[in-house]
This record gives C-alpha cells, structure tokens and sequence, in this order.
C-alpha cells in the first residue's frame, strides 16, 4: 500500500440488522495519494459520506480495511482512534459551530485539543486563519450575527486551524457563492502544496470540480468512475 495517508482495501458496509440489513459499500478498494485534492462525487444515497466517515475514524471500520496514516482502522482500540482524529480536520454541510462563543473562540476550539501552547502566537494564527477566508472583519462575532457562508467559513478556518495531516470535508461550499467556494478549495490545495495536507472531499457543488486533482464517482456504493488517479497516484 505504499506511503499513502489513506488505503482502502476491499471496503463493504452495512446498515441495519436482520431482515433491515441493507449493504451500503460494496468492495471498494482506492489509494489517496499524499497533498491530493480527491473529491467524491454521485447521486444522494451512493454511499460518498458513508466512506467518509469510514476513512475519518467516525464510523467503525466491520469489513475490509482502511489505513489511515499507516494504521488500520479495523480493529482499532479508542486510544489509537482518538490519536488519529486530532491529526485529522473535519468539515461538515452543518458548521457546528458554538452559538455562545465567537468566530475567534470557535476557532481557538481547533486548536486546544493540540495544547496551549504561547498564547499570543495562537491568536496571531486564528487572526491570520480567519482573515484568510475573509473573515477578519468578524473574528468578534457570534454565529448568530453570521451569515450561513460566514458561518461556514469559521468552520473551515476551525478544520485547519491545527495543521491537520488529513481534511474529511462533507459538503464544504454548500453555502458558498461560487467565489468564496472557489476561494476555499484553493486554500485547501494551497495546504497541499505547501504542508502536503490530503484532502477528501464530497459534494454536489460541480462549479468546483475542475480544482480537483481527482474525482471518484460512486452509484450505489460502488465505485463506477476513477479520473485523475493516474495523474496523482505513484505506486
């Protein structure tokens, strides 16, 4: 499998028990290459999230294995589990932001489970962060003085705050104009470039697909389409 920060072999997933049990994931197998920007694209229901939060250590790992970082979900105890995720960024559709605290301490929520650390440095990066995706007019704010696409926006600059190895994002421009959301995923790639972060993202935002360095469609939990991975992938 290489030095890839994320391998899946032979991946399937239920839901359900009993007669209800339906298969969501049907023997996936994809190496996401590090610094890539990999997007997953297909119809509602094609299983893009459930992978997801396979790969993100939010949903148990019950057939087939993924490697995250070099160490395989299946398997997992919870300390190993809660290691990998502080590595990792999420970004979520629903921003799941704090409505008591600021755009500031909102963002500073990213940053504590890594350590205190000098605390002037660290609202030097929050400024930095939150002026990066447009926000440092707003950094006193709370969320509900926002807009859905600042709110959004906090949430990104909260994912990347830390310096994670790894993004997950689940629909990250959803809210976005077709600037902002332009904006956002170069900053992802600018991470890739420049720290060598990985990015996998989902969405059915098409006005952002030529930034990606591959897109895998899924139907109904199978991989139908791969484009890009030859240009990204070095085994």
């Amino acid at each position: 499998m290489g030095d890839h920060p994320i391998s899946v072999r032979n991946l399937n997933h239920w839901f359900g028990r009993g007669e209800a049990r339906k298969q969501a994931i049907f023997d996936l197998s994809l190496d996401i290459a590090p610094g890539s920007l990999t997007v997953m694209v297909g119809p509602s229901g094609s299983g893009k999230t459930t992978v997801l939060t396979l790969m993100g250590c939010l949903r148990q790992v019950e057939d087939g294995s993924v490697r995250l970082l070099g160490q395989e979900l299946q398997g997992a105890d919870e300390p190993m589990l809660e290691a990998l995720r502080r590595q990792l960024g999420f970004i979520f559709q629903a921003h799941n932001l704090h409505e008591s605290l600021t755009a500031r301490q909102n963002v500073m929520m990213g940053l504590q489970v890594h350590g205190r650390g000098d605390e002037r440095l660290r609202n030097e990066a929050i400024e930095h962060m939150l002026e990066l995706v447009g926000l440092g007019h707003r950094l006193d704010y709370l969320p509900g003085n926002l807009s859905g696409g600042q709110k959004q926006r906090v949430a990104i600059a909260r994912a990347l705050i830390s310096g994670p190895k790894i993004v997950f994002a689940d629909e990250p421009t959803a809210a976005l104009d077709k600037d902002s959301g332009h904006q956002v995923v170069a900053m992802l790639k600018a991470l890739g470039r420049e720290r060598g972060t990985t990015t996998v993202m989902v969405t059915h935002d098409s006005r952002i697909l030529d930034m990606a360095d591959r897109i895998i469609t899924l139907e109904h939990g199978r991989l139908v389409r791969d484009e890009g991975a030859v240009a990204t992938l070095t085994d």
